[in-house]
């Protein structure tokens, strides 16, 4: 199992360098609309839509027509705020107040809200990809190293249970860890962008350089705290359904929808942040 989880990154990781080395925008659009395809589908399916891949269709096609055919990315912007104030008011709360049941219209109206901030979380990457490559990718880093940081501190120091009922193997030491990590690497390429060009422009050092260190490290530890709602509310949204993964569509690690989690609240939110920047 750990060796198809490690191909399989490796084989992911080495699709997305090679298309963001590239750098050409509608090869760039065409992976993520594939992605975000695999993502919806795997979301209906969480709702338990009996014909998610229809549905999901439909909203790849409306998503590919508005941002790459249409002036979709025009108002990216409203997107981007959209989605903020639904992880803010819907999602958030939801963590303590639970779900609506698997049947009925609350259920139909949370599954139309979460494909939309699946839409923002898309466009977000279209519109970090268009800043540069590398300033999409160091958006996307500072969440792995949150994750990476958060599951060996949780494994050597985790006691205390984050969020027993939605996810037991979450703890406040793995988020504590997971925030020290970014807030680490962040410091490190903040220093280092003096003497490597190339780190000026990526999120973090671009932050602090806009609105100084304490604002900056504080929208970094937002950033970690909306990678850990998002990822909690995929859990609920697993855990609700009864499955384990949204799919088994990468080997080893689930479905898409495993893995861009944590993105979905953190992207959109970067890239508000961004436009001042």
């Amino acid at each position: 199992m750990l060796k198809t989880r490690i191909i399989t990154a490796i084989v992911l990781l080495a699709v997305l360098l090679s298309v963001l080395c590239f750098n050409h925008f509608f090869v760039f659009a065409g992976l993520v609309t594939v992605f975000f395809g695999a993502a919806v589908w795997e979301s209906f399916r969480l709702f338990q839509y009996k014909q998610a891949w229809l549905v999901a269709l439909f909203w790849t096609a409306a998503f590919a027509y508005t941002f790459f055919f249409g002036r979709g990315l025009g108002y990216a912007s409203f997107w981007f705020s959209l989605c903020a104030a639904l992880w803010l008011l819907r999602f958030v709360p939801a963590l303590a107040l639970g779900l609506p049941p698997l049947e009925g219209m609350g259920n139909t109206l949370l599954s139309l809200v979460y494909a939309v901030a699946i839409v923002g979380c898309f466009v977000a990457m279209l519109m970090l990809f268009q800043h540069s490559p590398l300033y999409l990718l160091s958006v996307m880093a500072l969440v792995w190293i949150a994750d990476i940081g958060a599951y060996f501190s949780g494994k050597v120091l985790g006691k205390h249970k984050l969020a027993p009922t939605i996810s037991p193997a979450k703890s406040w030491e793995g988020a504590l860890g997971g925030a020290i990590a970014v807030l680490l690497i962040a410091t490190l390429s903040i220093f280092a962008a003096g003497a490597a060009p190339a780190l000026g422009d990526t999120f973090a050092v671009r932050l602090q350089a806009k609105f100084g260190w304490a604002a900056a490290l504080a929208v970094l530890l937002l950033l970690v705290a909306a990678s850990i709602v998002g990822d909690l509310f995929e859990s609920m949204l697993k855990r609700r359904a009864g499955i384990k993964d949204s799919s088994n569509l990468l080997p080893g690690h689930g479905g898409v929808l495993d893995r861009i989690d944590a993105l979905i609240p953190v992207l959109p939110v970067a890239a508000l942040i961004g436009a001042w920047l």
